[in-house]
């Protein structure tokens, strides 16, 4: 069943108006406008969606309206921390008509490893969707040992790729060596999309595309047609962009007070995440306008 997905997938948020309601134009002005960058398809409610603040019923709203305006591949988010509601949200998303399912670890309660085979087998013999593997330490607490997703790549045909935010080219250089032919091997931080294609990775999804897709897409391309000089510079733009978007403030904020300076109406996260101050939005302002988005 391996699909191979491949290039920039795009880890949209969620619009929000002055409410913290779901801003359903906004949401499909930005599902053409990542269109329009070329982007290689959409990961809906994954971390920048803001999916632990979302009910199940606004998920699946969501979803229904990116897979009403595009024909790119989506990738669903469907991560819950019990294996059973996982399974029912799991369903529901790929009833709708999503290409693939995104699934982070349980982030309350922390698995073993015994747990974590347990809990992707349940939902791997439970939807016959495409899986993708969503290794994030930085939110959940755990970084899924390789050896699990090895097993689990090894017993289910469907779980097809992975997307590792763990920030070490060490374990994404691992992944691809072990299971590079696999599965598909997706850089999860923005600053380790070129040395992962360079190692063999398959492409990327990334926080920064929200903010600067045609960047990124610029650099995969780059890459693609073997001007590695072109691919390091973009990478050296979109690192400084991701060391004060993703890494210096909180993300979700950053990211949308980024977007809302680019002209693109995605409103504001929902609390707890708070405003920026005034000397964070200047330094955002300032970044967008030293790599030329500005």
């Amino acid at each position: 069943m391996f699909r191979l997905i491949e290039g920039i997938y795009v880890p949209h948020v969620t619009p929000f108006d002055d409410d913290e309601e779901i801003n359903e134009e906004a949401l499909r002005e930005l599902i053409h406008y990542f269109e329009n960058a070329k982007v290689s398809g959409f990961v809906t409610l994954g971390s920048n969606g803001e999916f632990p603040y979302l009910s199940f019923e606004e998920k699946m709203r969501v979803l229904k309206i990116v897979c009403e305006e595009t024909n790119l591949p989506v990738i669903a988010g469907v991560t819950e921390n019990s294996t059973r509601e996982t399974i029912r949200l799991a369903k529901e998303a790929w009833n709708l008509g999503v290409d693939a399912l995104l699934i982070a670890p349980p982030y309350y309660f922390k698995p073993n490893e015994k747990e974590l085979f347990a809990h992707y087998s349940a939902i791997a013999q439970s939807v016959e969707a495409p899986i993708l593997i969503y290794n994030v330490p930085k939110f959940t607490g755990i970084n899924i040992p390789i050896e699990v997703i090895e097993r689990l790549v090894d017993e289910y045909s469907n779980i097809v790729g992975i997307k590792d935010s763990s920030g070490s080219i060490g374990r994404i250089s691992e992944l691809i060596r072990r299971l590079g032919k696999d599965m598909s091997i997706l850089a999860g931080t923005a600053d380790l999309i070129y040395p992962a294609l360079a190692l063999g990775a398959h492409g990327a999804v990334i926080a920064v595309a929200n903010v600067a897709p045609r960047l990124c897409v610029e650099l995969y391309t780059a890459f693609l047609e073997k001007k590695y000089d072109r691919a390091k510079r973009l990478q050296l733009m979109i690192n400084y962009l991701n060391e004060v978007l993703v890494k210096k403030y909180n993300q979700i904020s950053a990211i949308k007070e980024a977007m809302n300076m680019l002209g693109l109406n995605v409103g504001y996260p929902r609390m707890p995440s708070l405003l920026l101050d005034e000397q964070a939005l200047q330094e955002i302002e300032f970044v967008l306008a030293e790599v030329g988005l500005l």
